[in-house]
């Protein structure tokens, strides 16, 4: 076979007759070839991966966005290097460092720190999509989600119910997504007619631990709240289990409401409300649009795209004919 040929299979870049592509892929397992994808890399200037770096792989929120990622690279014969930094500059700079030349392109989700120190920290040369960042740059595209309208959305709900006590569990403290749900939560009160309470704020830190030990500091509170909003369904389902253990009825006695839709928050007990995120869409838009960034050079026009949020109605918060605890 030609050169040319056996190219065309192994990388599957042009038509081959289907006879010829099974010998040589025959022979090749034979010989237990693999392409030498380091001189590859070096000869296209280009790896085939992409780059993903997050500030946390655990929990369901994380696994679906690296799925969408993944579906979306492979479906385009990339692949994806994922790491963490938990927001730190040290460790944003360490994982960028370890992903220098090995990927083409990369998807970033640093909430916690300063966007202009992260984009200080990206290689030139490099396409970026930014995701969740505070920064609009048009050297970077960007993929946001609707953070402020979800939560006044969900808070609105529970107003309409009849609730006037919302506590809220807010995420961790440099975090713009956090900012933006409590800014909802504040907003959409207001818009009621009901002035925020600041002791109806407790510290969270997107984990379903911190939920808990938010909805038993909500409990010590006179009055207490008639319903808790948490800023994510971790928290959410740790807020639950609290008021589980002092023998409380959700959503006899205080209401929950989660933000994500994460796949557990339908099969909880009872099933949560919250504010449906397109996660898994979140990592094929971020794939899809770093993909076209490497597609177009030059020549590609920068997106900033907000996803919407829905609300999603469930067992958690009780329903418009009953009404709310006293």
């Amino acid at each position: 076979m030609s050169v040319a040929t056996v190219s065309r299979v192994l990388n599957d870049s042009g038509p081959v007759h289907e006879a010829t592509r099974h010998r040589i892929r025959e022979a090749a397992r034979e010989l237990r070839y693999a392409p030498n994808v380091a001189a590859r890399s070096l000869a296209t200037r280009r790896t085939g991966t992409l780059g993903v770096l997050l500030p946390d792989l655990h929990g369901e929120f994380f696994s679906e966005v690296i799925r969408g990622l993944d579906q979306e690279a492979r479906r385009h014969h990339h692949h994806v290097l994922v790491s963490s930094a938990r927001n730190e500059r040290a460790e944003v700079e360490a994982a960028l460092r370890a992903m220098r030349g090995r990927v083409d392109g990369l998807v970033l989700m640093t909430p916690d720190m300063d966007a202009e120190a992260l984009v200080a920290e990206l290689p030139d040369g490099v396409p970026a999509v930014l995701l969740d960042c505070d920064l609009r740059d048009d050297r970077f595209d960007s993929i946001g989600i609707d953070n402020f309208g979800g939560a006044r959305d969900v808070v609105a709900h529970l107003v309409a119910l009849g609730h006037r006590r919302v506590a809220h569990v807010r995420g961790a403290t440099r975090n713009r997504d956090a900012a933006e749900r409590l800014r909802g939560w504040a907003h959409a009160l207001r818009e009621a007619g009901v002035e925020p309470n600041a002791e109806w704020v407790l510290p969270g830190d997107f984990g379903d631990q911190s939920g808990y030990d938010a909805a038993a500091a909500a409990l010590r509170l006179h009055p207490r709240p008639t319903a808790i909003f948490a800023a994510n369904d971790e928290m959410a389902i740790g807020v639950l289990g609290a008021l589980r253990d002092a023998g409380l009825r959700v959503p006899g006695d205080v209401a929950v409401v989660g933000f994500d839709d994460v796949p557990v928050a339908r099969h909880v007990s009872p099933a949560l409300t919250t504010v449906r995120v397109g996660i898994h869409e979140l990592g094929v838009q971020a794939a899809g649009t770093l993909l076209a960034a490497l597609a177009d050079g030059a020549a590609h026009r920068r997106r900033h795209v907000v996803l919407p949020t829905r609300l999603v109605v469930r067992d958690s918060c009780g329903s418009r004919d009953r009404p709310p605890p006293t």
